[in-house]
């Protein structure tokens, strides 16, 4: 490696929470015993993944919303001090077959459905999971300052939101939102350039990447085909795991962390060991070069 080593902070702040630099994502959850989604949520606080995400949404099927968030409700029952452990968030406004709808009213019934199915006072972050186009910024705006003054939720971010309708919609609140999530990895990298990652550091926000390791593509199991973005991409992140003795996950983690945003990465493997494994993360020296042959290998083509 050359040059000085990207510095990658274990902590890091979501509004006024402090939260681990990984974050774990419980979107299947669903079919889990509360016993065994009890042993990952342990092991991600272990790691200092203390910031746990869900939405009402995961799981959804013929009984209708929440059944990822009744597991970790269950868990949250189970044992009293656990959910003062955790950052929790979950996210409202996907609402099939319309697909999306973010009327008011909507998102505040999701967020109390969410809170009987939790089990919990309040939510730390409440998250606009997709934009609903036909939801104006102002009516959504006035549901969660809604939620926000009734104490449902402590703060609001978006999940999806492009930079323009995240600016639309912080223009008609009176408080800030926390956070973003959006898609971001090594096989994602529109937020670089779309305006996603500087919203972020315009507003404050913190970015929960989701899938950063390209939906389980970005590990060694994965066998692409020649001469593809992801096929590329292996080549430069396994070049630098066998030099840093750790997974080409770990590289992709730590290619995610490093950029100046604020980013957050939800890691959501069902496996304890893995879990407990995804700190290696922090063992990972990335040089500026290092990071930028990942995105280089990424493009397909040189940097203008």
């Amino acid at each position: 490696m050359t040059g000085d080593a990207l510095q990658i902070a274990k902590t890091t702040q979501i509004g006024p929470f402090d939260t681990g630099r990984l974050a774990y994502g419980c979107w299947r959850f669903a079919g889990s015993t509360a016993a065994e989604a009890a042993q990952k949520v342990h092991a991600a606080l272990e790691i200092g993944a203390n910031l746990v995400d869900t939405a009402a949404i995961y799981g959804f099927g013929a009984e209708g919303f929440g059944a990822a968030e009744e597991v970790l409700g269950a868990v949250y029952r189970a044992e009293k001090d656990l959910r003062a452990r955790t950052v929790l968030v979950t996210k409202a406004g996907i609402h099939p077959p319309v697909p999306y709808d973010s009327r008011a009213s909507n998102l505040i019934a999701s967020c109390e459905g969410s809170l009987a199915r939790l089990g919990a006072d309040t939510i730390d972050v409440f998250l606009i999971h997709r934009p609903d186009l036909l939801a104006s910024f102002e009516e959504v705006a006035d549901a969660l300052t809604h939620l926000r003054q009734t104490g449902k939720i402590r703060e609001a971010g978006v999940s999806n939101f492009t930079h323009t309708q995240i600016r639309a919609l912080q223009s008609k609140l009176d408080f800030p939102l926390v956070a973003s999530q959006p898609e971001f990895s090594p096989l994602a990298i529109d937020p670089l350039e779309d305006g996603t990652l500087d919203i972020a550091q315009e507003l404050n926000l913190a970015v929960m990447a989701w899938s950063p390791l390209g939906g389980g593509r970005l590990t060694a199991a994965h066998q692409p085909e020649a001469g593809t973005q992801e096929a590329r991409v292996l080549t430069v992140l396994e070049g630098i795991a066998t030099r840093e003795s750790v997974g080409v996950d770990h590289v992709a983690l730590a290619w995610v962390l490093a950029h100046p945003s604020n980013l957050i990465a939800l890691i959501g493997t069902q496996n304890v060991a893995r879990i407990k494994d995804s700190a290696k993360v922090f063992d990972v020296r990335l040089s500026r070069q290092d990071w930028y042959d990942v995105l280089i290998a990424a493009r397909g083509k040189t940097m203008p």
